[in-house]
């Protein structure tokens, strides 16, 4: 494995947690984790870039050893971070993006909301989430108020090779030297040897929100850099976003996320074969593949 190193900075006031690979003064690549994840979970896929890049992932706030927020996680939040890494690392340059999930929802929000930052964006599984109605409003925001009142909880685990198992688990593609490395990022281990997720369980409260899919096309409508789309081949991602008001998938099995496509003014749809929703684990080298031509070829320096 590529070696890293570890940072400690203050972004907006809160203490992050920030992994690098390679040398600073190599190309910088930026890559931002999805839910329930960590800068660590892009090892493989950085070991299986074949260029030298200055790759940078943050643990997002409330996850891995980037500090909590007691009152709560905001989509917003993590984009205006991701702004201020960017200002850290790289200012006043055009960035390249990388972000899974989760990740790659803030990612192509950064992009839309400041064009003028960013050269290349690549979106890993990360397609949106299902679309609401306004009439969805009243009781989303109850169950929220609901969950505010008893914040959830989650339950050590009795060995980091425990939490190793449950990564298998939840993906049965993962081997198990990779299961052990990021349980290694994913836990700590407490003085009894028992595990702790590094992650605050307030991420599991509900959005107090619908999610507007209008107002996320505005925004996408507005990126002018290159857009990649990297999709699983047995993702169970686009079978959830066509459970919407957008309408059914049919044949194809990524129309729905085709469709949403075509609100990026310069996106393009890949898919890795044998893969699933944790692409970047499961296949790196494909994953790698996939992106490095895309941004050899977007235009400015990079």
């Amino acid at each position: 494995m590529k070696e890293f190193q570890s940072h400690h900075l203050p972004l907006r006031g809160l203490d992050h947690h920030v992994l690098t690979w390679g040398d600073p003064a190599a190309p910088k690549l930026f890559l931002v984790h999805g839910w329930m994840d960590g800068g660590a979970s892009f090892q493989f896929l950085v070991d299986a870039l074949a260029r030298d890049w200055y790759a940078i992932a943050p643990d997002l706030r409330g996850y891995g050893r980037s500090a909590w927020q007691p009152q709560g996680y905001w989509f917003h939040d993590y984009v205006a971070d991701l702004e201020a890494l960017v200002d850290v690392f790289a200012p006043g340059e055009s960035v390249d993006l990388i972000g899974h999930s989760l990740g790659g929802n803030i990612v192509m929000q950064y992009a839309g909301v400041r064009p003028q930052r960013v050269r290349a964006v690549v979106s890993l599984e990360g397609f949106g989430i299902p679309a609401e109605t306004p009439d969805k409003a009243p009781k989303r925001f109850a169950k929220w108020l609901d969950a505010v009142r008893e914040p959830p909880e989650f339950k050590p685990y009795a060995s980091l090779d425990a939490v190793a198992d449950r990564l298998q688990k939840t993906n049965p593609r993962l081997p198990r030297d990779y299961a052990l490395f990021l349980a290694g990022h994913w836990a700590e281990v407490l003085p009894d040897g028992s595990a702790r997720l590094l992650a605050d369980p307030r991420h599991k409260l509900p959005f107090p929100s619908v999610y507007r899919m209008e107002e996320v096309y505005a925004i996408w409508r507005r990126i002018t850099a290159p857009v990649l789309w990297v999709a699983a081949a047995h993702s169970d991602i686009p079978k959830w976003l066509a459970e919407h008001p957008e309408g059914e998938i049919g044949a194809d099995s990524l129309a729905g996320v085709r469709r949403r496509l075509t609100h990026v003014p310069h996106g393009r749809l890949v898919t890795i074969d044998d893969a699933a929703h944790m692409l970047h684990h499961d296949q790196p080298a494909a994953v790698a593949a996939a992106i490095e031509p895309f941004l050899r070829a977007a235009p400015g320096p990079g």
